[in-house]
């Protein structure tokens, strides 16, 4: 693996390869690996949990981070893309961590650097990163065991989300059975997958369900009168998940009262938060991987 533009670029094997070690940094079993190693992150949109994360996990190991500012960086003077990543390259970064609102960004720029690019998030097209920490708290919730068989329900954005399409792939391949949730604006089409436009219709059948915010900055035209009219057929409330066995998951951020209300979230059903500390885990894996194998 040279770089992480999208989950399909990891093999099965090494995806449980960084399960394995981000197990064991879990469990405190670590040292600077990655001391002497400069990473460079270059963010084009906002970011809190996904920029901070990987930061937090190159420290952690050792290395040395530059954060580029994008709003004083050549880019903003008009270089172009692939000019700003030959002239990062030249400085000899040992990876660089972008996230552009561009579908496919940081697969091309792959193809001007000699170090691994890793993707934070491309448009509305993958977040690896986002959907391997998913997958692992999945896995650690059911204590490791094989989750094949398991019924996740996809709640939201879906048509509009990263998020889901690397879960989608990847939850797929390690034989969770997706289900898509959402309003019909909402929907990609031809997934091959169970839909639904009823959240109700399929909540006594899923043992986990995992709520997408809803992407208005990525809406072209208004769906809802207000999110509050979306809120009331997709919210996950605390009377719709009643007292039944459902792991709850949100890459974030959660707008509280529409993806997920007060009570849920604070239910020790939700793992958001164990999602936010385990990102840091599988982020420190992932850099062992592709700075010490490439």
């Amino acid at each position: 693996m040279k770089h992480l533009t999208n989950t399909r670029d990891l093999s099965s094997q090494e995806v449980e390869d960084i399960f394995t070690r981000a197990k064991a940094l879990k469990n405190n079993h670590h040292d600077s690996t990655l001391e002497g190693k400069l990473i460079i992150t270059i963010f084009f949109e906002n970011s809190t949990r996904t920029r901070s994360s990987f930061e937090i996990a190159a420290k952690r190991l050792g290395a040395s981070v530059v954060s580029l500012d994008v709003s004083k960086s050549s880019a903003s003077k008009g270089e172009t893309l692939f000019d700003t990543a030959a002239n990062l390259d030249a400085m000899e970064p040992d990876a660089i961590i972008v996230r552009h609102k561009d579908s496919g960004v940081p697969k091309i720029l792959s193809n001007y650097v000699n170090c691994p690019i890793l993707n934070a998030g491309d448009g509305a097209h993958a977040h690896p990163s986002q959907a391997l920490l998913d997958l692992f708290t999945i896995k650690e919730h059911f204590n490791f065991a094989d989750v094949r068989g398991k019924k996740i329900a996809i709640v939201g954005d879906i048509k509009n989300s990263r998020v889901a399409n690397s879960n989608i792939e990847l939850l797929n391949r390690f034989g969770l059975e997706v289900i898509l949730v959402a309003p019909p604006h909402f929907m990609p089409p031809l997934t091959g997958l169970k839909t639904t436009h009823k959240l109700e219709e399929i909540i006594d059948e899923v043992d986990i369900i995992m709520s997408l915010r809803t992407q208005t900055e990525r809406h072209t035209n208004q769906s809802y009168a207000s999110l509050k009219d979306y809120a009331a057929d997709f919210c996950i409330t605390a009377p719709r998940i009643g007292d039944r066995d459902i792991l709850l998951l949100h890459p974030g951020p959660v707008n509280r009262n529409i993806d997920i209300d007060d009570a849920m979230l604070s239910d020790s059903r939700c793992k958001v938060l164990t999602q936010v500390k385990n990102g840091v885990y599988v982020r420190m894996a992932i850099l062992e991987k592709l700075i010490l194998t490439s």
